[in-house]
């Protein structure tokens, strides 16, 4: 076990020999001093993992010492000891970035739990952790080996997740390569689940199905709009449920969760498909012929997703609604700064639709440039760098501002995203698609079973190009290579976020109610 070095700074240090002595035997090294000068000497000249400092010393203070220590050395903790209760003491010592707050008289328990606490957290925190996990391992890999519904799958995924983002908290991460492991045999599980319900969730309305991309505004959107009152439905192209899960606690600082839910993604999970359904309350297949002036075909050029405020307004028309509506898309900052300068015209709708493509643009943006791809190397940078841009996004301001004005925000994306490993040759015509984890086309030829094939695309209620269509949806962390240069092909999409596929990753995901702390 390491061993800890502490400096304790008290002019009755004589007095707390035996704290001393039992920190002692618990194995740190204890360096006593009796004023802030002598502390602040040795600080200088040494290192120590802790600082324990009195608040009342003669000539240099606590307070005093501890400003000094932090203009030194900022980054070694320090606990204020103190025989006083004033507030005022407290609130300078807590500004000041300690460590820990103690009232004396102490008390050894007191004393080490400090010390545990501060120094040999990450360890401790590693150890549970690990054993927590291991006892529930077995649990999570015999409950989706069971016949189990879409509810369930929810849990286990965001149980997967909890553990994720908890092994990623821990110090050397060692139980990571596991947790891997048993996502992709959960994926292997649900992808077989989801190829034997999806249809049913469809086509039979006697079905249990779960909540459904075209089905979110009439669900969860227009229920919850309110003459007079504002609502903020912030879409966030690509985010993951632990993605999501990383930049909550910032958004818990204006907003409170009136409820968060998860969702499936509809197949392709992809922009053009699953947004738009989400927009439009249709399946892909009734969009194609409900709306053929605003769908544009995988046979056709041009963005599929330039439609989406139509979209909108044309399912508020066919639901009879009385909604005033704003729909805006945020692919650059000053557009984001845009929509900040036009914020109080946005308090006189009924419903503000905000799409934030970020995220999105991360994900191409790691397969094409060499520095993103550094700095989102796995899953953890990945939402470490998805936290950076939203700190300091337009999107956060935005949140402030409908939380300032006691509006209300309903925050979900449109499909997740899956880190890509494994290639899976396939081979297709000049006109099949380009996405990597489904291809649509006629005469597609692959070999192996790592995919799920879609014959009958109307099944599916996927539009078709020609009589002889069908799709291919790539399952677990495979994506799709053509067999022409393979390898570079290979090497330039491994360890890529992708979606359009079947995944945990790309279909299971959040849609939150939030209501702000200034409501």
């Amino acid at each position: 076990m390491q061993r800890y070095n502490i400096l304790w700074a008290d002019d009755e240090i004589d007095l707390l020999k035996p704290h001393i002595l039992f920190l002692t035997d618990k194995g740190y090294d204890i360096t006593p001093v009796n004023s802030g000068a002598d502390a602040m000497e040795l600080v200088e000249s040494n290192y120590f993992d802790l600082i324990f400092l009195d608040e009342n010393m003669p000539g240099m203070s606590g307070l005093e010492t501890l400003a000094q220590i932090k203009a030194s050395k900022p980054n070694i903790p320090v606990v204020m000891i103190t025989k006083s209760e004033e507030e005022y003491i407290m609130e300078e010592a807590i500004g000041s970035k300690i460590a820990d707050y103690l009232i004396k008289p102490l008390n050894p328990n007191q004393i080490l739990l400090s010390v545990k606490k501060i120094l040999d957290n990450k360890r401790l925190v590693t150890e549970k952790t690990n054993l927590a996990y291991q006892q529930d391992f077995r649990k999570l890999a015999m409950a989706y080996t069971d016949h189990i519904s879409h509810s369930e799958w929810v849990d286990i995924y965001k149980k997967l997740i909890y553990w994720e983002l908890e092994i990623d908290n821990t110090e050397n991460k060692s139980m990571a390569e596991v947790l891997e492991n048993q996502k992709l045999e959960a994926n292997t599980n649900f992808s077989k689940f989801v190829s034997q319900n999806y249809q049913d969730w469809l086509n039979d309305p006697d079905a249990p199905k779960p909540l459904l991309s075209h089905e979110i505004m009439k669900e969860k959107v227009f229920p919850n709009v309110q003459s007079g009152q504002p609502l903020f439905f912030i879409v966030i192209d690509n985010l993951r449920y632990d993605q999501w899960k990383t930049i909550e606690p910032i958004v818990l600082d204006y907003f409170n969760v009136e409820n968060e839910e998860l969702y499936y993604s509809i197949l392709p999970t992809t922009t053009a498909y699953s947004r738009n359904a989400i927009f439009s309350g249709m399946l892909p297949l009734e969009m194609a012929k409900s709306h053929p002036d605003l769908w544009v075909g995988e046979d056709e050029e041009g963005g599929k997703n330039k439609h989406e405020s139509e979209f909108i307004g044309r399912q508020i028309s066919k639901l009879r609604l009385d909604i005033k509506h704003s729909y805006n898309k945020i692919i650059h900052a000053n557009q984001g700064k845009a929509l900040l300068d036009n914020f109080i015209n946005l308090m006189n709708n009924d419903l503000n639709v905000i799409v934030y493509n970020f995220v999105d643009m991360l994900s191409h943006a790691r397969t094409d440039m060499q520095m993103i791809r550094e700095l989102a190397h796995d899953e953890s940078a990945y939402r470490s760098i998805t936290k950076s841009w939203f700190i300091h996004s337009p999107l956060l301001e935005t949140m402030k501002r409908i939380s300032d004005k006691g509006a209300k925000m309903i925050i979900t994306t449109d499909h997740g995203t899956i880190r890509v490993k494994r290639p899976f040759k396939i081979v297709g015509d000049k006109h099949t698609n380009t996405n990597l984890r489904y291809k649509q086309g006629k005469n597609l030829s692959y070999k192996g079973k790592n995919v799920i094939s879609v014959r009958r695309p109307e099944d599916f209620h996927l539009p078709k190009v020609n009589v002889s269509t069908s799709y291919v949806f790539a399952t677990e962390d495979n994506f799709f290579a053509y067999p022409n240069n393979y390898n570079y092909y290979v090497n330039y999409y491994k360890d890529t976020f992708q979606h359009g596929g079947m995944s945990l990753e790309e279909m299971i995901i959040p849609i939150i109610s939030l209501t702000s702390k200034n409501g």
